[in-house]
C-alpha cells in the first residue's frame, strides 16, 4: 500500500508520492518576481522580452512610421503604351482596311484591349506586342516604330 492509502496493483514504494490534481502554474503566476527569482535559483532558463503593444489592442493606431510614409513623394504608376507605337498600330489597322474588330479576331484578343493600345491606355504586354507586330507587318518595338516588319532570317 502508498502514502496516499490506496494500492493500485502498481508497487509503490515508501519514498515516491502520487500527486493526483495538481495544476500548472498560471501565466500570471510565472510572471512575478518570487516565481522568476525561484526559477533563476533553481537555474532554469528564463527568456524576458519586451514586446512592442503587448496585450493592447494597437490594430486601429497609427504606426510608427507613418510620418516617413507621408514624406514620401515617389507615385507609383505603371508605364503605358508610348503614343508612337498607338498611332503606328492605328496607322497600320487602317493600311489593311480593318476595324478594330477584325484586327482583334486576328490577333485572338478582345476589341476592348485593341481600343486600349489604341489610345495608349494599355500597360504594354510583350506577347500582344509580337502578335500585333506579325499580324500587321510593322514594328512596335524598339528604335524603329512604324518601319515594315520582317518575319525573316536575320541579315548578317
Amino acid at each position: 500500500m502508498s502514502k496516499t492509502g490506496a494500492n493500485f496493483g502498481g508497487t509503490v514504494g515508501w519514498d515516491e508520492q502520487t500527486v493526483i490534481g495538481k495544476r500548472a502554474p498560471r501565466a500570471g503566476e510565472l510572471k512575478s518576481e518570487s516565481a522568476i527569482a525561484a526559477a533563476q535559483r533553481a537555474g532554469v532558463q528564463i527568456d524576458t522580452a519586451k514586446k512592442y503593444a503587448a496585450g493592447n489592442n494597437k490594430q486601429h493606431e497609427s504606426a510608427k512610421n507613418t510620418a516617413i510614409l507621408d514624406r514620401e513623394t515617389e507615385e507609383l504608376h505603371h508605364d503605358r503604351i508610348n503614343p508612337d507605337v498607338a498611332r503606328a498600330i492605328q496607322q497600320a489597322r487602317i493600311a489593311k482596311e480593318w476595324t478594330q474588330a477584325d484586327l482583334a479576331r486576328h490577333v485572338n484578343e478582345k476589341q476592348q484591349v485593341i481600343n486600349e493600345y489604341e489610345q495608349s491606355k494599355a500597360i504594354p504586354n510583350q506577347q500582344i506586342l509580337s502578335k500585333l507586330e506579325r499580324c500587321l507587318g510593322v514594328k512596335l518595338r524598339g528604335k524603329e516604330i512604324g518601319q515594315p516588319f520582317s518575319t525573316g532570317p536575320k541579315k548578317k
